[in-house]
């Protein structure tokens, strides 16, 4: 079996797997991969940054949306050399969450938040 990059996906069907695992746990495996998908793969800055925003404010305590909400953030700040204000503040918060209590948010938030510091030169 071999590990690939999910693919990114129309806009329409992002938003839609998105706002479905917000809604309902059950969808969350789902609505990863195809956050992944759009943080590596999307071309539109400001779309991945928004529905990374989104799921990194909407998503519930302990949701593994979290800690990849803030990994994409720092995938995205490596792909394309900038995260507006609120997404770094949200990579930040995030990060710092999961330093305190990683049953809330997973330490992937921690690794986003290094790739944020390394790609946009911060701190």
């Amino acid at each position: 079996m071999r590990f690939q990059n999910p693919p990114a996906l129309p806009h329409d069907v992002v938003v839609e797997a998105l706002e479905r695992a917000l809604g309902d746990r059950a969808h969350e495996f789902e609505a990863a991969s195809v956050l992944v998908g759009s943080a590596l793969k999307d071309d539109d800055r400001e779309f991945v940054e928004h529905w990374c925003v989104q799921v990194g404010t909407r998503a519930v305590s302990g949701s593994p949306l979290l800690g990849l909400a803030g990994l994409c953030l720092g995938h995205t700040a490596r792909r394309f050399g900038h995260l507006s204000d609120e997404a770094l503040a949200l990579a930040q918060s995030l990060a710092a969450r999961a330093g305190v209590d990683p049953s809330d948010v997973d330490g992937r938030a921690l690794d986003g938040l290094d790739d944020v510091r390394s790609f946009l030169r911060l701190w």
